[in-house]
């Protein structure tokens, strides 16, 4: 009995240890320490966002146009670096960045005068869309993935047919190099049937001559 009874406790506490991975409902415990990758690169984007502001309005107090310049380069890489990552992250990204552009507007202009490159860079950045931008961007990463693409198949099909090439070609110069050996032997046997025709003509030639005939 005492025996019965131990069995039962380790098959009751055997049924609680696997229940302890499952909620009430059934279904399994969501795992709590997933990381949420969205989330992760949307507070990096919005913290590299603040600190290229704050280099932005350094850039516009300094009156340095060119420094000013480099940084627009700069929010337009690492713009297409977020895309490629996410691109909604990007349009986070490139939407504060927009909004100070717009907001500082009088001092952008006051910096960069007539620089026809800056000016050119400034409005890449605030003429259009956030949503338009992103969009232009990710068709032309798709287009470019698609164009590697293509060129890699081509590649490896103009490699194919040389292969195939060089094969057909082995094989026509093994076919050639047989037929030439073949024609060699057929020739010197013909020579040797025409050079023993000979020998025995001369020799019966000869063997006439011996007896007078």
């Amino acid at each position: 009995m005492k025996k019965i009874f131990l069995m039962v406790i380790a098959v009751v506490a055997l049924t609680f240890a696997s229940c302890g991975n499952q909620n009430k409902n059934g279904a399994p415990v969501e795992d709590t320490t997933a990381i949420d990758t969205v989330a992760v690169l949307m507070d990096e984007a919005n913290q590299e966002a603040d600190a290229m502001i704050s280099g932005l309005a350094e850039n516009l107090e300094a009156k340095d146009a060119s420094a000013f310049q480099t940084a627009l380069e700069a929010v337009k890489a690492k713009i297409a670096e977020y895309v490629a990552k996410n691109p909604e992250v990007a349009k986070a990204y490139m939407t504060k960045v927009q909004n100070f552009l717009k907001e500082n507007a009088d001092k952008v202009k006051a910096v960069v005068g007539n620089n026809a490159a800056v000016t050119a860079a400034v409005a890449a950045l605030t003429e259009s869309p956030v949503d338009n931008f992103i969009s232009n961007l990710t068709e032309g990463a798709s287009d470019a993935a698609n164009a590697a693409k293509d060129a890699v198949e081509g590649a490896a099909d103009n490699v194919k047919d040389a292969a195939n090439n060089a094969v057909e070609g082995a094989k026509d110069a093994v076919n050639n190099a047989k037929d030439a050996a073949s024609n060699a032997v057929n020739n010197a046997k013909e020579n040797a049937k025409d050079a023993a025709g000979k020998a025995v003509d001369n020799a019966a030639a000869g063997v006439k001559k011996g007896l007078g005939l």
